[in-house]
């Protein structure tokens, strides 16, 4: 017999009263995790900025709070372009972080020489960001190059670089310090045949890098379910430090993991997997790579966050192959890894992509996570992490309310007329329906199966005790078609 509310139950007098209340009858429904992109990285070292994470809505209000040029801002030109092609309404939140102290600046230069014998206009560009263009004229001295090459540069404030006149040439200094900075490259392009020479070096003497631990102590109850890392990929002490946090997101008290990516752009597979094959058991870290490519590490993992956010959002099953991560560009053919060479990645630790009609495609994303010895290795994949994800967080949502928090808790035989009243067989009911609609979702497979696997029990030394346990399949991806064709010739026979 069902009790209603609405009136006290002590309640004596004549009345009608009726309670209002909205009940979602959405009973079976599954409910994908709501993505949430945390980006943690420096602010340029000019600018005045907060420490205390802050979520914003486009480049421009980044590059306004923490410093046009600086990671955060490249960053979010990735994840959020001018043209909408970004995450959308996925939240991006931004965990600044402070020039470390005693850190200094990579710093490059560029010098001109020879006498200008045609009029040309020239650019420099900086890890593909172009400067304004700036024009030699016959008769200009280096120093009056130099001043033109200066402001030509200042004036695109996206340039992660400042630009000095120093006379005889262009200084160029990282507007943020730290190792990362030594990643960045410069040359000038566009011109030719002016008589004038243009001699480079690149950006160099960046030293220490930030930590990142206290951009992670902020993240709190909060699931930020994916970060991008705006330090360089060889920081295995921020790497360590992010390994450690996301190992304590698994924990069943706080049970939000999360998946860290960081960009690498080396040619070489064996120097890209270099510290990825070294952290077999790390199930946090991702590496997204984009070979021979002179974008910045960060920006390579930014834009490709940009589209496995977004799938991870939409379609949690759903792998990210083929997912076309425009904006970056792509290395020279002859560095782009062929079949074994993206089948060694893989093996090492690292994600890959393919390159189609000069776009970068993403192919395999993959966690560090590769036991010795391990041939399917469950925490490989990010998308199954993803799985993951949305499995706890479906658990969090029928389990963590009101209706099962504090409610009473009888044998499954016992009768009652208590509306609130819960047993064991009502959570086996709500985890078998949950088990069907992850399958219908694609998300488990065989869900006979794994109903089957259901155990939910009053503990028994603890009557405030619920003990609940199951298994699920996950359902697996078309990653590899294998197709045998075969083919014959036709001779001809009897008409």
């Amino acid at each position: 017999m069902a009790i209603s509310t609405a009136v006290d139950a002590s309640a004596v007098a004549r009345v009608v009263g009726i309670k209002t209340a909205f009940k979602d009858l959405r009973a079976g429904a599954v409910q994908f995790l709501p993505q949430r992109i945390a980006v943690v990285g420096q602010g340029s070292t000019d600018s005045v900025y907060s420490s205390t994470k802050a979520q914003h809505t486009s480049a421009l209000s980044v590059g306004t709070t923490y410093g046009f040029g600086s990671p955060l801002h490249l960053a979010a030109l990735m994840l959020m372009p001018a043209s909408g092609d970004g995450v959308g309404t996925i939240p991006v939140t931004f965990y600044p972080l402070a020039d470390a102290g005693s850190s200094t600046a990579a710093v490059g230069d560029i010098t001109p020489s020879g006498t200008v014998t045609a009029a040309t206009a020239y650019r420099v560009r900086v890890n593909n960001i172009d400067s304004a263009q700036f024009v030699v004229s016959i008769g200009d001295t280096v120093a009056q190059i130099v001043t033109k090459m200066t402001t030509a540069i200042n004036a695109n404030i996206n340039m992660p670089v400042i630009a000095t006149d120093a006379t005889t040439k262009v200084t160029v200094t990282s507007k943020w310090k730290g190792i990362s900075a030594n990643g960045l490259s410069v040359s000038v392009v566009d011109g030719s045949g002016s008589g004038i020479t243009f001699a480079t070096v690149q950006p160099v003497g960046g030293l220490i890098n930030p930590a990142v631990d206290s951009a992670l102590a902020q993240i709190g109850n909060v699931w930020e379910s994916m970060i991008v890392n705006c330090l360089d990929p060889a920081d295995t002490t921020a790497l360590t430090a992010y390994n450690t946090f996301g190992e304590g997101r698994y924990g069943a008290l706080v049970h939000k993991p999360l998946i860290v990516f960081t960009g690498n752009t080396a040619a070489s597979v064996a120097t890209a997997i270099t510290v990825t094959d070294a952290r077999k058991t790390d199930r946090i870290n991702s590496q997204l790579v984009s070979p021979g490519s002179t974008d910045l590490p960060l920006v390579v993992a930014a834009r490709q966050v940009a589209r496995i956010a977004s799938v991870a959002n939409n379609n949690p099953p759903r792998d990210y192959g083929s997912q076309a991560a425009t904006l970056l560009t792509a290395g020279p053919d002859g560095s782009q890894w062929d079949y074994p060479a993206r089948d060694q990645a893989v093996k090492g630790g690292s994600s890959t992509v393919e390159v189609r009609d000069g776009v970068v495609n993403i192919s395999d994303v993959v966690t560090m996570y590769h036991p010795t010895g391990d041939t399917t290795p469950a925490y490989r994949y990010v998308v199954d992490i993803v799985r993951t994800q949305n499995i706890l967080f479906n658990l969090a949502l029928r389990f963590e309310n009101e209706e099962w928090d504090g409610a009473p808790l009888i044998p499954d035989d016992q009768a009652t007329v208590n509306p609130s009243a819960k047993r064991p067989k009502d959570a086996n009911a709500v985890v078998a329906a949950l088990i069907d609609v992850l399958a219908d979702n694609a998300i488990i497979s065989d869900p006979a199966a794994a109903k089957k696997t259901i155990q939910c029990e009053i503990d028994g030394a603890n009557p405030k005790r619920l003990n609940i346990a199951f298994a699920v399949q996950y359902s697996g991806n078309t990653n590899i078609t294998s197709i045998d064709y075969n083919f014959g010739f036709y001779f001809g026979g009897a008409q």
